[in-house]
């Protein structure tokens, strides 16, 4: 009797771990499903409102048309422009420098100026360079979260493969995938690179692991 009411606790406490278990797997997706809902819906308000295809100048005729009206929401944007005629956008308070789409991996976001975690649980973030669409060399960094989110899908970028930049000032320039590689955390060789008098963009992400950097090259469309 005294075993079956030790093995019977036992059997409880277990189960009790496993309920616990469960209850917590499923609140944490249910908040992660949540989330990205949120994020991304916010993320479209504010790229077809600030980023209006009518007022982008592009100089690629194959440039994707879609629809950037479906969703205004102008009270979620704050926008000034400078002596220099440069335009500032804010997104949730932080400065944006720009927008970046890759149609293969549908990423259509804002690019903002401040680096930090809050920043990049925001959107993408311009850790380094002259900024969108500039000479030399502009690097964009974003989470890998494994969900599709921001740079998640960087992995499944190739050679040749298309990136649109926006800046602020509404020009639109398409840009070609030429080199992808994997480093350390530690290497930033990467940033500072002769390009020749031209933009280039360079992306980088977390592998799933976390252990190494995704880095992928890309220059102006010829």
């Amino acid at each position: 009797m005294f075993v079956d009411s030790k093995y019977s606790k036992v059997l409880t406490v277990l189960l009790i771990v496993v309920i616990i278990g469960i209850v917590g797997l499923l609140g944490y997706l249910g908040y992660s499903l949540y989330t990205k809902y949120f994020l991304d819906e916010d993320t479209a308000k504010f790229m077809d409102s600030a980023f209006n295809a009518n007022n982008i100048t592009s100089i690629d005729t194959n440039t994707p048309s879609g629809d950037l009206n479906a969703l205004l929401d102008v009270n979620a944007i704050t926008t000034t422009t400078a002596n220099n005629g440069d335009t500032t956008k804010k997104f949730k308070g932080f400065d944006v420098v720009g927008a970046i789409e890759i149609p293969k991996t549908n990423v259509n976001l804002p690019i903002l100026k401040q680096m930090g975690p809050k920043a990049m649980n925001t959107a993408v973030v311009m850790q380094y360079g002259p900024g969108p669409n500039k000479v030399g060399n502009t690097v964009i960094a974003g989470h890998n979260y494994r969900n599709g989110q921001f740079f998640s899908n960087n992995y499944k970028l190739e050679n040749g493969d298309t990136i649109y930049i926006t800046d602020n000032n509404g020009q639109k320039l398409r840009y070609t995938i030429y080199n992808k590689y994997e480093t350390t955390p530690e290497d930033a060789d990467y940033m500072e690179r002769d390009t020749g008098g031209k933009p280039e963009i360079s992306l980088t992400t977390c592998t799933d692991d976390s252990k190494a950097r995704i880095i992928i090259w890309a220059k102006l469309a010829e």
